[in-house]
């Protein structure tokens, strides 16, 4: 998808005319008003805000990537344009070879209050965007015995994903926007799943 056409923005657009656009978007297409069948439509304009979030994030944190010139793949080319734009150079760097992403956002954790996690096809890898070293993390699926999330107190407008490694510590990225954890967490739930499945045909 073009999250700009999504929004109904030009790829100009400033963090606020993007922001205005989400929230009228919002207010047209949110199920509560707009009906069951207006959850799809609602889950893409969700995904859309999060990836020119992610955008307007990686601009000021660290500029745009220079286009390759010199005849070679340019990172990430199974990717859209949009998608490499707000990973970065530094997470398309990080990425396996045809690794897919879901979800791009901002988030913040207690190494980093800058984080920018994505959520792929087969792993949480994220950005430590104020680490002087070690800036890239990542999580298999295979690894998470258990992911959950939740609205922040007191007023609920940002959300946890808490996340229980089978082997390590749990992590938990917040600041993130309530509908984005619950597609995170879901996304990852399903990936278990399948893998679950697999297994057990194998």
């Amino acid at each position: 998808m073009d999250p700009y056409a999504l929004l109904g923005v030009r790829p100009d657009a400033s963090p606020e005319e993007v922001t205005a656009a989400y929230r009228r978007l919002a207010k047209e297409w949110h199920p509560d008003l707009a009906g069951v069948d207006a959850g799809r439509t609602m889950a893409l304009i969700n995904a859309a805000y999060d990836l020119l979030r992610s955008t307007g994030w990686q601009q000021r944190s660290q500029g745009r990537e220079a286009e390759s010139s010199n005849g070679r793949p340019r990172r990430g080319a199974w990717l859209d344009d949009a998608v490499r734009r707000a990973l970065g150079p530094e997470l398309l760097g990080a990425l396996r070879h045809e690794e897919r992403v879901a979800v791009v956002t901002p988030a913040a954790t207690w190494a980093s209050p800058h984080t920018l996690l994505a959520v792929t096809d087969r792993r949480l890898v994220w950005l430590l965007d104020d680490a002087p070293v070690n800036r890239i993390r990542s999580l298999d699926f295979g690894a998470v015995r258990r992911i959950e999330h939740r609205r922040s107190w007191p007023r609920g407008r940002s959300a946890v994903l808490r996340v229980t490694p089978a082997a390590a510590r749990p992590l938990s990225f917040t600041e993130l926007r309530p509908p984005t954890a619950q597609t995170i967490a879901a996304h990852v739930v399903a990936a278990l799943r399948s893998a679950a499945g697999a297994h057990r045909r194998d």
